[in-house]
């Protein structure tokens, strides 16, 4: 085994995995648009067109304008821009590992459940809004880690942020992580810097609760309709009450603490070999409780977890030993460190967290890939 992981190089994994994820995240976005699906397209054409202003309308007013001007399927406008934020989140999060010293630890966070391999699980996660805030915070810690975030850049993440509040709220439970960057990156408490980034978000939230209307005002399916997009399902048909439906699917729900317990573990080992772990916790619970609100307000408790995974491991990039060769990784010695970290990865591995519903079940990455299509094909023979 010795001479095998002599061989094996963390760094070329984590690119081949930065390519599967984003070609695997375009391909089943492409699927999901095609097939009008009423919680991922449908998401993206909520409107002002239908009732005035509203949370999340921001985004189908700019496509009808798209489509207006360009003639133009809706479908395809969508598809395309969910193309390019999807592609910008990854090509910036590659740029800020590429001259980084990976760790085998680094890469088992990518590889948890609610890590990279969570779009492989459960491909409803693709095509999401929180892509935008994604990119948004990859180009802000790469310019950091680079020392090129100047006031202009600053200025321009803010109002990315101000923007992405109007295509989706959930952005103003995860601008915490940006704070935490830069106090990881200038170790001192920058209050007026942080103003920027709260305001951006707090402004449109101030709006939106005071001035917004119902999602669906009555029309959007017909205005749908007549652009071309029939929509069956979805979140112009969502009429139930969440807090409700949580407490009838309780015993669903009480499994996310099992992926949450893991998940805990597999952070605070992660923790324990950085060098300002104490502050580190502090402030990753402090981001964990600014988001409480969204797990009592709505019922995709996994995607929020995969949201915070996904802030961390950009975030924990920043954390990287720099280095002069896009290559560079430790080398791997069979310690306990090495045992520990590997049963993590294993474990990770075997289990799913639903978006919504079952928080934990023993179908995992290995499960889809090794069992179910073989499943599958006995059901077709």
């Amino acid at each position: 085994m010795k001479k095998v992981l002599s061989y094996f190089n963390i760094k070329i994994f984590i690119y081949v995995l930065i390519v599967a994820t984003a070609l695997f995240a375009i391909v089943f976005t492409y699927f999901h648009n095609a097939n009008s699906d009423g919680y991922i397209l449908g998401d993206w054409l909520i409107n002002y067109q239908d009732g005035g202003f509203k949370r999340r309308g921001l985004s189908g007013s700019f496509f009808f304008l798209l489509q207006d001007l360009s003639g133009i399927p809706l479908h395809y406008l969508v598809y395309a821009f969910q193309v390019i934020i999807i592609s910008l989140f990854f090509y910036y999060y590659f740029k800020l590992i590429q001259y980084k010293e990976t760790t085998f630890l680094y890469l088992s966070l990518l590889l948890s459940s609610i890590g990279f391999v969570g779009l492989f699980n459960c491909v409803d996660y693709v095509g999401k809004k929180e892509f935008i805030v994604f990119f948004l915070f990859a180009y802000f810690v790469y310019h950091l880690n680079k020392n090129s975030l100047s006031k202009r850049k600053e200025y321009l993440i803010s109002l990315g942020l101000f923007v992405a509040m109007f295509f989706h709220e959930i952005t103003i439970f995860f601008v915490p992580y940006f704070l935490i960057a830069l106090y990881l990156k200038t170790h001192k408490l920058e209050l007026e810097r942080y103003l920027k980034y709260i305001l951006a978000v707090f402004v449109p939230a101030v709006l939106i609760v005071l001035f917004g209307h119902d999602i669906n005002e009555g029309h959007s399916l017909e205005i749908l309709k007549n652009r071309g997009v029939v929509l069956t399902k979805g979140i112009f048909f969502w009429n139930i009450n969440e807090r409700i439906y949580i407490n009838e699917h309780l015993s669903q729900y009480l499994l996310y603490i099992i992926s949450f317990v893991i998940s805990v573990f597999h952070l605070w080992y992660y923790l324990k070999y950085q060098r300002e772990r104490k502050i580190l916790s502090i402030w990753l619970v402090i981001a964990f409780l600014f988001s409480l609100p969204l797990f009592y307000l709505a019922i995709d408790w996994g995607r929020w977890m995969y949201i915070h995974m996904m802030f961390i491991i950009v975030l924990f990039a920043l954390l990287l030993k720099d280095s002069d060769s896009y290559l560079a990784s430790e080398k791997l010695v069979l310690n306990q460190k090495f045992w520990i970290t590997f049963f993590i990865i294993i474990i990770s591995l075997c289990y799913r967290v639903e978006m919504s519903g079952r928080g934990f079940t023993l179908e995992g990455f290995f499960y889809r890939t090794l069992i179910a299509p073989f499943e599958l094909l006995n059901k077709i023979i």
